[in-house]
């Protein structure tokens, strides 16, 4: 399925989601951060689906950041031309505002995550990045911030000093230096990103997908608690996978010896 700012695809229960303004570098105007919100939903609602990609159309940018020359001319613009645009700001739950995506989700980083973009990259579980990509989240050079929780995940995934380093100077910095701040998970050329992103969609798929869920949320959740409470701490998801079909299919597949067959239930 193709829309004015994205394509989105669904195969072997991965979905594959490609923003698509590549003129503007994949900039993230009002309708392509509706339209992404809008393919979340289906991922979330469908239970074919049990891992998601995000990438960016062409080999320049994954996502520049928000679209400021948009942003710009608002200004301008009368209530009545932009009601369009306020209907879809109200209908979107955009990824970098979601706070439990219960399905894995990797970013496949093909060149510039800046600002909005590099935000979009943060609230993925996995980065995998072309050895050409940069990052930066430089809202303050604008008179902006980092506003989408990138002031507030950027701390958590690297550190503070080095994230203050990089969130007060608005800096670049490169994909390899992301690697070794452990931001990143692989660093490769841009011919191999597919190859390597679909190594860890492989994987993952092997998995059992509500295991794979009941994995995510208690990592997640747990930081927020002390290990201790974090280990007691009820998780509605490992309570689902617990009672499911595919609970008991894995040690039975592993017992006889054969490849485990997921249903997801």
């Amino acid at each position: 399925m193709k829309t004015n700012t994205t394509e989105f695809d669904v195969q072997n229960h991965v979905a594959w989601i490609t923003l698509n303004r590549p003129h503007v570098m994949n900039a993230l105007n009002i309708e392509l951060k509706w339209q992404l919100s809008q393919h979340l939903d289906e991922i979330e609602r469908r239970e074919d689906i049990w891992v998601a990609v995000i990438t960016g159309a062409g080999e320049r940018a994954f996502s520049a950041g928000a679209d400021l020359k948009e942003r710009a001319s608002m200004v301008t613009q009368s209530d009545q031309e932009l009601a369009p645009l306020r209907s879809m700001e109200r209908e979107t739950h955009h990824i970098v505002s979601r706070w439990e995506v219960s399905k894995p989700i990797i970013a496949m980083v093909n060149g510039v995550a800046l600002g909005g973009g590099f935000e979009v990259a943060l609230a993925c579980d996995i980065i995998v990045a072309a050895d050409h990509a940069e990052f930066g989240l430089p809202e303050p050079k604008r008179g902006l911030i980092a506003g989408s929780a990138g002031v507030h995940r950027l701390p958590r995934q690297i550190g503070l000093k080095p994230a203050m380093g990089y969130l007060l100077t608005g800096r670049h910095f490169s994909a390899a230096r992301a690697f070794e701040l452990g931001l990143v998970n692989d660093v490769v050329p841009l011919a191999a990103l597919r190859e390597t992103t679909e190594r860890y969609v492989e994987d993952i798929l092997q998995c059992a997908p509500l295991a794979v869920r009941a994995t995510k949320a208690s990592s997640m959740q747990g930081l927020d608690h002390s290990l201790r409470d974090a280990f007691n701490r009820t998780y509605p998801e490992e309570t689902a996978r617990r009672s499911s079909l595919d609970a008991i299919e894995g040690p039975r597949a592993f017992s006889e010896k054969r490849p485990p067959r997921w249903q997801g239930k």
